[in-house]
């Protein structure tokens, strides 16, 4: 009913109109190219010095009955955090300078463009942000060996739909932040997450009260996701994550179109 919703209200014009204008502050300097390069290099400075150097010292994991190289294991889930870092950078920074800063939503109301089609704009130019840094790292994780080609084609998909979900939370939040000090709670929610979602080690080594907790957490669907498919372990519990993330879309979706239709609005 959500999903209907919110589809019959968009427009593909005015959508497009939308991520064009992101496309050209891209091309009117170098910042924001600095901004978008730089945001791939942490999750692969990671996987370098953890999944390889540590791994070196690790060896072998056994998870689920199947051995693998630390850094096999390590990888995907620095992929999926990658895919995530992505959608969050442009969905909640860049998204709340541009909402309560530049005024360039309340410019954009002036034409025939909607709420709605501001934040689907917004959501898609930020899945072209994180599909690039995950393009990039499926390539290095190809070329180091930790997964198959067929894997990576097998594991973009399920990228994309992490930056959807993660997107579509994040400009929820950006819309009920109040000044840049909120970030901050922001920024330790995510490293929380980052530490403690299946990342660097599996969550069955975790007591079973944080395991548990970790289980609802959204980033431990997308590495579970993302990890299966470059590992080629197909599993029935998969369903579970996909739903998980594209359910943080859409209510993340709607939660944002109402409260931008609210604040620049009324």
């Amino acid at each position: 009913m959500m999903t209907t919703l919110v589809v019959s209200r968009v427009s593909p014009n005015r959508v497009g109109a939308v991520v064009n204008r992101n496309v050209g502050a891209l091309r009117s300097g170098p910042a924001y190219w600095i901004v978008l390069v730089s945001g791939f290099f942490e999750p692969l400075l990671y996987l370098l010095s953890i999944g390889v150097g540590v791994g070196a010292l690790v060896g072998n994991l056994t998870v689920g009955g199947r051995t693998m190289e630390y850094a096999s294991f390590v990888a995907p889930a620095m992929l999926a955090v990658s895919a995530m870092s992505g959608a969050l950078s442009e969905t909640t920074f860049n998204f709340f300078f541009k909402l309560k800063y530049m005024k360039t939503f309340e410019a954009v109301l002036a034409t025939p463009v909607r709420p709605i089609e501001i934040a689907v704009g917004e959501l898609i130019w930020a899945i072209v942000r994180g599909s690039v840094y995950t393009a990039i790292f499926l390539v290095v994780m190809v070329a180091l060996g930790l997964t198959s080609p067929v894997g990576a084609l097998a594991a973009f998909p399920a990228t994309v739909l992490v930056g959807l979900g993660f997107g579509g939370v994040g400009m929820a939040i950006s819309t009920l932040m109040r000044g840049w000090q909120d970030f901050d709670l922001l920024s330790t929610g995510q490293f929380a997450l980052f530490l403690f979602s299946g990342t660097f080690s599996p969550v069955q080594n975790y007591p079973a009260g944080l395991e548990i907790l970790i289980q609802v957490t959204p980033l431990y669907h997308a590495v579970e996701l993302v990890r299966g498919l470059c590992i080629g372990v197909i599993e029935p519990s998969m369903l579970v994550h996909v739903a998980y993330l594209a359910a943080m879309a859409v209510g993340g979706l709607w939660f944002a179109a109402r409260r931008l239709e609210k604040t620049l609005c009324e």
